[in-house]
């Protein structure tokens, strides 16, 4: 028997610790972390290499309106750097190539860029509809629920560009194709994370800073503000059993530790390597077997200069045409260590994953010197990579998916506790599902349903609104006026067939109809 605690918590990734941090350091409860991995972290992983230094192959990004990330990162003494975004990105798709600034596509065709226009300011007011703590309430939700992104994009978007753009945004942000998500849970996660536009942008967007020295540090920062031995690593728990006043958790070591609630900070898809006593509730087994983690291999390449800054290119490019969707400069701030970031996303993940590591270091150097058009991509001088969809303990990443029917059917049971089994995990998170924002708010948010099960905070409590970051304030990234008024490609085609209806009903009583007096 190793011991007896208040709270039991599965999972030293960032939400576990945030909530570990807040029971122990404001409220004095006693809790142990068990966490199956040999390091905290979670879906942060920060690796040292001997060549380059710190390296991000887990989750790395933080923006503006992320404020509870910032809180900690200054609580911890962290610093932040911005991705680099100065020169051109660049757009590939179906072979055509584009070098623009900013986040619009450089379309000369107006068509395209009306297209895109409407599809974003659709989805952006469709999923303000969406209520974030219940996407089951809204009131298209079943229609919603009942529809793939596909299906979505295909009955929206007119033009193959816009097709592709979506497609990208999709994969690039659930790590899934379009075909596999459905509507609703595509949209309750767009407002959960502020936006489209806040969600896919680098400056002011989600993708705008990093971290210093790398985003595991979070986890690591907040295990060494917890009682010492708190943390036990290398303990992956089996078995959960539930009596009236205790819950007994049990790891594959056989380790036994007893509490009077636990805290499951770990992903849904994750929790079928748990054995319950007694057995799960019908929807919550079930909803655990519905949703599957996204498909991501991580990647880093490294070159002795950041070269392609001469070419006037930033390293960010989008593409549907070869194993990277989307890539980022991430060169060290101070200049050292010049590399770029390149996500395998989705289907071409899975494709991918079968090959050599020196195969896919290949394919990736031959994709970038086509996309920026430049052979010395060729030639780095360093590779590394993470595919975490062979990763144990998380099964795949950024965030677990949720096919058609999964939201209206199993949503209300998500984060619902099971008598004094709590859940956590950035899925469960109502602000930035996930992102590392999500993954604290969740910790924070089942740490204080405990204390409010102990009689220790009232339910009002349970819920709290994160103040704005003073040091990091967000812009505004609402649509322009124009960009609202613009008209969708049918609307235009359809006032100028109204306008060709009413010349040619013109010219035909003008010129053809037959006067009275003949």
């Amino acid at each position: 028997m190793a011991g007896e605690v208040d709270v039991v918590i599965v999972g030293a990734g960032i939400s576990g610790l945030s909530a570990a941090k807040l029971l122990t350091e404001e409220y004095g409860v006693t809790v142990k972390v068990l966490e199956a991995r040999n390091r905290v972290g979670g879906r942060t992983y920060t690796v040292q290499d001997e060549q380059h230094g710190t390296v991000d192959l887990g989750a790395g990004y933080v923006g503006p309106t992320q404020n509870r990330v910032y809180r900690l990162a200054k609580a911890l003494d962290l610093k932040f750097y911005d991705v680099n975004e100065k020169e051109r990105s660049v757009l590939s798709l179906k072979g055509t190539w584009k070098g623009f600034r900013g986040s619009t596509p450089p379309f000369w065709n107006p068509f395209r860029l009306l297209d895109l226009n409407h599809i974003v300011r659709t989805v952006e007011a469709m999923a303000k509809q969406v209520p974030v703590q219940s996407p089951w309430l809204a009131a298209k939700a079943h229609l919603w629920d009942s529809m793939t992104v596909k299906e979505f994009i295909d009955k929206t978007a007119w033009m193959s560009s816009t097709r592709a753009l979506m497609t990208l945004a999709v994969q690039s942000l659930m790590t899934v194709e379009p075909h596999e998500v459905s509507l609703l849970a595509f949209l309750w996660y767009i407002n959960s994370g502020q936006g489209l536009m806040r969600m896919i942008c680098i400056t002011n967007g989600a993708q705008e800073k990093k971290i210093v020295g790398g985003a595991q540090q979070l986890s690591e920062g907040l295990a060494r503000k917890l009682p010492a031995g708190c943390v036990q690593l290398s303990s992956a728990v089996v078995m959960i059993s539930q009596e009236e006043v205790k819950v007994t958790v049990t790891t594959d070591m056989g380790s036994v530790h007893t509490g009077k609630y636990v805290i499951l900070a770990i992903p849904p898809a994750v929790m079928n390597k748990i054995r319950f006593q007694p057995a799960l509730p019908s929807l919550k087994n079930q909803l655990l077997q519905r949703v599957p983690m996204g498909s991501v291999i991580k990647t880093v390449m490294f070159y002795k200069t950041a070269f392609w800054r001469d070419l006037d290119l930033n390293g960010t490019c989008m593409s549907e045409d070869g194993p990277v969707g989307c890539s980022m400069d991430d060169t060290k701030p101070d200049g050292s260590s010049p590399a770029i970031m390149g996500f395998i996303l989705a289907d071409k993940s899975r494709q991918l994953c079968q090959l050599a590591e020196k195969e896919r270091q290949q394919a990736l150097c031959q994709h970038y010197a086509t996309i920026f058009r430049c052979d010395k991509f060729l030639k780095p001088i360093g590779y590394l990579e993470k595919d975490w969809m062979s990763e144990e303990y998380s099964g795949g990443c950024f965030v677990s998916s949720l096919p058609p029917g999964v939201l209206t059917s199993y949503g209300r049971v998500l984060r619902e506790p099971l008598g004094n089994v709590h859940f956590a995990s950035t899925e469960t998170a109502t602000y930035y599902a996930g992102y590392m924002e999500g993954a604290i708010q969740a910790g924070e948010r089942a740490a204080r349903e405990v204390l409010c099960s102990m009689g220790r905070i009232e339910q009002a409590e349970i819920w709290q609104e994160e103040p704005e970051s003073l040091d990091h304030p967000a812009a505004d990234l609402e649509l322009t006026l124009v960009e609202k008024m613009l008209p969708s490609v049918g609307s235009v085609l359809v006032f100028l067939a109204s306008g060709a209806s009413v010349a040619l009903a013109y010219v035909t009583h003008r010129y053809l109809t037959v006067p009275d007096n003949v």
